[in-house]
């Protein structure tokens, strides 16, 4: 066993095991504070809800709790092990979400694979939860299960599998672009992986202004082409391309960007070698990339590369997305997190990546200076400055797209957010 694999287990079992836990956010400690936190107490705001619903977030904590529901059947890089072996990863969304936003959490672990059974589930939970996190569900099911949920529920329902990648490498995407001077129309991007991540990452970048037919989506079979039929499903065939290329390696010539959402050691230095000039590389496959950033930048100097691990620059990590996002939708009260959302996370990110980075965000990270270019185009986590711009961003967006009442007061909303964020991180401290 390694030294990373005892520390890990050590701290998931020590000193209690887990990593949540649930404390009550008010006194009962005398016999009156007991009347008022259950009965006869509780009966007042019950008959408030009941008459009003909407004031379920002022008398409940509904207002602040996501439910991260997974079945265990795509968990990180580990696989189909189940919803019960996958808790510890739901769990650490729950710190993540917490640290990062001060969002409580129940993680939700469901013992099936059947899409019916999760979104019966979730629909039948929805009054307890004023958002949904999936995670770790496999595609092509997890398409069907949030595109249905996102039907029938009236809080938003988000797979961050598909769209907090999304997010991050569309910010991170609109960035290297601006570097190396190129436009979003005009630009070749060639995609590996077909799953959850890759899909959505397709879906949003034609979004963002990537032309749709300048798009090549390859699979662990090759490209994804006009006629091709085998290992194909409706999600796919959306993406089919009209090209003659059968294989990565050739779909990637003439190419600006590669987008990897699959496997490691899958794109070589001839590859890169063979792909416009000033490309752009998201080696996004974890922990090991599709090609690492050593052999890309061995092979082209000149490369943007972004990858997963933390250990490297521009890391695309979807912890600068999820509870950021659902801080500001949660907080405008929408009843969904829609496009126009999406894009306001992305756009947030990518101009704070531009500013100046002060010294204490350096220093969290062993680094005397940041710049925006080419080894910096996404914040990192730690930015505090995250949480008030992006999370204000997507509040904003939802009002003004008609996901969320208005008016919203933008200028008291962060100043609400600095005052959550200093109490989160004392918490934390603690």
């Amino acid at each position: 066993m390694t030294d990373l694999e005892q520390r890990a287990l050590d701290y998931h079992s020590r000193p209690v095991p887990g990593k949540l836990e649930v404390v009550p956010s008010k006194p009962c400690r005398t016999q009156d504070e007991l009347s008022l936190a259950y009965t006869p107490g509780v009966a007042s705001p019950c008959l408030k809800i009941a008459a009003q619903p909407e004031l379920a977030a002022d008398y409940t904590n509904r207002g602040n709790l996501v439910a991260v529901v997974s079945n265990g059947s795509a968990v990180l890089g580990l696989g189909n092990i189940g919803a019960l072996a996958g808790k510890p990863v739901m769990e650490g969304k729950g710190v993540l979400f917490k640290r990062f936003a001060d969002i409580d959490v129940f993680d939700l672990e469901v013992a099936s694979e059947d899409p019916e059974q999760i979104i019966t589930l979730v629909k039948l939970l929805e009054p307890t939860f004023g958002g949904v996190n999936l995670e770790d569900i496999r595609a092509p099911e997890c398409f069907y299960i949030e595109e249905q949920l996102q039907t029938q529920c009236g809080i938003p329902v988000f797979h961050d599998d598909q769209h907090g990648t999304a997010v991050i490498a569309g910010a991170g995407l609109l960035n290297a672009l601006e570097v190396v001077g190129k436009k979003i129309d005009n630009v070749k991007v060639v995609l590996s992986g077909a799953g959850a991540a890759g899909i959505a990452c397709a879906k949003y970048f034609v979004s963002l202004g990537v032309k749709k037919d300048h798009l090549v989506l390859c699979d662990s079979r090759g490209v994804i082409h006009r006629d091709r039929s085998e290992g194909m499903n409706p999600y796919k065939a959306a993406f089919v391309a009209d090209t003659k290329a059968r294989t990565l390696a050739e779909a990637l010539k003439g190419a600006d960007v590669f987008f990897g959402v699959s496997a490691r050691d899958i794109v070589d230095a001839q590859m890169l070698l063979s792909m416009n000039d000033r490309p752009l590389v998201f080696a996004l496959a974890n922990p090991n990339p599709e090609i690492t950033f050593e052999a890309a930048k061995a092979a082209r100097p000149e490369v943007i590369i972004c990858t997963g691990r933390s250990d490297k620059p521009n890391q695309v990590n979807n912890v600068l997305g999820f509870p950021f996002i659902f801080r500001g939708a949660l907080d405008a009260g929408a009843c969904c997190i829609n496009e126009a959302m999406k894009h306001a996370a992305s756009r947030a990110l990518a101009d704070l990546a531009r500013e100046p980075v002060p010294r204490e965000v350096c220093a969290a990270y062993g680094l005397k200076e940041l710049h925006f270019g080419p080894d910096y185009i996404i914040p990192k986590p730690f930015d505090p400055r995250v949480l008030i711009r992006e999370a204000g961003a997507v509040a904003r967006a939802a009002v003004e797209s008609g996901a969320a009442p208005g008016p919203f007061d933008l200028a008291s909303y962060e100043e609400q957010l600095r005052e959550r964020l200093d109490g989160s991180l004392a918490r934390f401290r603690a």
